[in-house]
């Protein structure tokens, strides 16, 4: 009995169970806080941005509605948003006022018809504008694209948007890095607008039409990889040091 009892396997006793007090308790708390910090960090730009592109895309081409009923719907957000800024927060919210420019220009724009190449040449219209739009705007100071890059550098964290906010008054790299940002992603789109233009008046209508949306493609594409490269990662080194050093 003595020599069973030894090799008798040992009672498997249920797991303590997980209260506020247990180590695993504040790591899961803290997780969840951010987040829900970085969600709430990019809700401006999804609001601003993401859905009235998305709304015009599936109204387009999912619902079959016209261009300029497509425009028109998927304006009522960015319109809405830039109103609000003006009467409750007396201030211009910078993304959704582009946004809502380029629909209006792409409205202007969709009423040209007949020559087929002007009507290839007129979507490169908004993306001039957004391009020169984001020029402008590093030219006044306020670059448009922060709204963008400043929800990826930070990730919602309290104390990395602390340090980015006095990185960025500081005036020295940091600010030029976030300049930057927005000057490549303006040139980048000005850029795509002029090469399909010129393609739109050069090559056949046949190869433009496809050409035209792998130009947007590429020239996405590659800003994304070398604005990320030279810009967002070295921001985020210097985010994520000053924050440590708090």
């Amino acid at each position: 009995m003595s020599q069973l009892a030894a090799e008798a396997p040992a009672a498997v006793t249920p797991d303590a169970p997980v209260t506020p007090d247990t180590p695993a308790a504040p790591a899961t708390a803290a997780g969840a806080k951010a987040r829900k910090a970085r969600i709430e960090s990019l809700k401006p730009l999804v609001l601003d941005a993401v859905v009235p592109t998305a709304s015009y895309y599936l109204l387009s081409k999912g619902f079959g509605f016209g261009t300029m009923a497509a425009l028109a719907w998927s304006s009522v957000v960015p319109a809405g948003r830039t109103a609000w800024g003006l009467v409750k927060e007396r201030r211009l919210n910078g993304l959704a006022a582009l946004i809502l420019t380029a629909n209006v220009v792409g409205l202007l724009m969709s009423l040209i018809a007949g020559d087929p190449r002007l009507m290839l040449a007129k979507d490169s219209g908004i993306t001039a504008t957004v391009g020169i739009a984001v020029l402008m705007s590093v030219a006044a100071g306020r670059p448009l694209m922060t709204a963008a890059l400043k929800p990826w550098v930070t990730k919602g964290d309290a104390g990395r948007t602390a340090a980015w906010e006095r990185l960025s008054a500081e005036r020295g790299r940091f600010a030029r890095l976030e300049r930057m940002f927005s000057v490549m992603w303006g040139a980048a789109l000005f850029g795509e607008a002029v090469l399909r233009v010129v393609g739109a008046y050069t090559l056949s209508v046949d190869t433009m039409v496809w050409l035209g949306g792998m130009i947007a493609a590429v020239t996405i594409t590659l800003t994304f990889v070398v604005s990320g490269r030279l810009v967002v990662e070295p921001m985020e080194k210097m985010v994520r040091k000053a924050a440590g050093a708090c």
